[in-house]
């Protein structure tokens, strides 16, 4: 999974001078809460969100006047409260290892540059969870099972083939484990929806087969409620 996969492309940004005013606009507009800062050449000089703009707004306590607080905000640019040099991915980089970027540095999102600094795109919190939803086949419904393995003792193979006698179609197989020297392994298989009794007998099934390593399923519906389908 690469960012280039990901990011959103021809992504909005201003310049230096642009008034926070107008920064402001073109935010609420566009629906964004950030926008990368460019030079005249296209490279990246620093990032504006909408927190920049709330902290540097006057506070509702202030005693100046309407006219008063317009001309200082006409005055102020996103040069003066941008944040310098921000942390940038490349599109060639994998969205997990920007995911933990992000959550270690407590950011949104970060503009996408090349190998000159320029301007490719953004990609933000939004299009790792885009990311979680297409991995896990959530959108698609379907029963989701969970189980705590033995690490290589073949155990997964025999889970699969339970699944497939039973004429089951496995959307997604994901992994995880505590630590390299772990004796067990979390594993989360999402089934592509099955009429409730073929669930309910699969379930059965490896009750009887693996009656310590299931830890829970959650029974699926077909399709989710509605609102929560997501976009492919």
């Amino acid at each position: 999974m690469l960012v280039r996969e990901w990011m959103t492309e021809k992504a909005i940004s201003v310049g230096p001078t642009t008034s926070v005013m107008k920064a402001s606009r073109i935010m609420k507009e566009n629906r964004i809460r950030r926008l990368p800062v460019l030079d005249e050449h296209g490279a990246v000089i620093g990032i504006v969100t909408d927190r920049d703009i709330k902290e540097a707004s006057p506070s509702k306590a202030t005693t100046l006047d309407m006219h008063e607080l317009y001309y200082l905000l006409g005055e102020l640019t996103v040069r003066d409260i941008m944040s310098k040099n921000p942390v940038c991915a490349g599109k060639d980089d994998t969205v997990d290892s920007l995911a933990v970027t992000l959550i270690e540095r407590k950011i949104g999102g970060v503009p996408v540059v090349d190998k000159d600094n320029r301007l490719l795109g953004i990609i933000t919190q939004s299009d790792i969870f885009r990311v979680l939803v297409s991995i896990t086949g959530v959108s698609m419904g379907g029963m989701q099972l969970a189980f705590d393995l033995p690490v290589a003792e073949g155990k997964l193979h025999a889970v699969l083939e339970l699944l497939r006698r039973n004429g089951a179609r496995v959307i997604s197989v994901l992994s995880s484990q505590a630590s390299a020297e772990a004796e067990t392994y979390r594993v989360y298989i999402r089934l592509l929806p099955l009429p409730k009794e073929d669930e309910e007998r699969i379930i059965r099934e490896i009750g009887e087969n693996f009656p310590s390593s299931l830890r829970h399923h959650v029974p699926g519906s077909g399709n989710l409620p509605e609102g929560r389908g997501v976009k492919p």
